[in-house]
């Protein structure tokens, strides 16, 4: 090639580079092994399309009970990241009063929150084993005066007015939440009963219609939970909590904030 012509081919391929520097291409973000999506992606339920009743039951059970479990210590820095209040990275919402409060203010004394089994532990004495004593899906940040006021009660309407959760009610054997938590503690009482089906170490938890259920493992009163899942759908605060369990801690979903009107295909 003469010089000329090889001068010309220099010049020609010096453009082409300054030309494709200046292009801005699309930048391609690679997914870490093992990521996980935050929210369902269509797949997660497809085992239980279509189905309705035990059928249904017992495909979301297999769905669900493949899950990382983790232990009861971890589960305060959790709580610290599941119910974060929206408005204040800084607080968590207590479960039963709606209250915001400072996370560092996690234990036991007047005026901390702690951590409420809305599944009562001692219904089905699994106590704070990890597995449905440390699940995410039923575990909430509650004031301890509330929490002490709830104890082991079945879910109930009525009664008199609860200290420190304006709208909450309590008897001697039930506890009423504020119509804002009505919905969230039917559905994760009714998560329980399909994660947990004996098949494991635990109970086979169940719901009935008795607010006398003490240590049996089993909660009331199913027809008013159910009728607490129509009255209060998923908000976006209860979906929130979903995905941050499902991807960042236990990999697994309550069906029921996905699909509330699986609670009546079921029951």
């Amino acid at each position: 090639m003469s010089a000329v012509y090889l001068g010309r081919w220099k010049t020609l391929t010096v453009g082409i580079v300054a030309a494709l520097v200046g292009l801005t291409l699309p930048a391609v973000t690679a997914t870490p092994a093992g990521a996980m999506p935050t929210a369902d992606d269509g797949t997660y339920y497809q085992d239980a399309t279509g189905k309705t009743g035990t059928s249904l039951k017992s495909s979301l059970h297999t769905i669900i009970k493949n899950q990382t479990k983790i232990p009861y210590d971890a589960v305060w820095n959790a709580l610290k990241v599941t119910d974060q209040d929206p408005a204040n990275s800084s607080n968590v919402i207590l479960l039963y009063s709606g209250t915001s409060r400072s996370k560092s203010l996690n234990g036991g004394a007047v005026g901390n929150w702690n951590r409420e089994h809305v599944w009562a532990k001692s219904h089905g004495d699994f106590g704070t084993s990890t597995g449905p004593g440390t699940d995410l899906h039923h575990l909430r940040p509650a004031d301890v005066q509330v929490n002490s006021t709830r104890g082991n009660k079945d879910f109930d309407n009525g009664g008199s007015p609860v200290s420190g959760a304006l709208g909450s009610y309590t008897d001697s054997n039930s506890f009423e939440p504020r119509d804002a938590d009505k919905g969230d503690v039917a559905r994760m009482i009714l998560y329980m009963a399909v994660r947990y089906e004996g098949d494991d170490a635990w109970a086979d938890l169940e719901p009935n219609e008795s607010v006398s259920n003490g240590n049996a493992p089993l909660h009331g009163r199913l027809s008013v939970l159910k009728q607490w899942n129509e009255q209060d759908p998923p908000n976006a605060f209860e979906k929130r909590r979903n995905d941050i369990i499902f991807s960042t801690y236990q990999g697994n979903r309550n069906p029921f904030i996905d699909h509330p009107e699986w609670v009546e295909a079921i029951w």
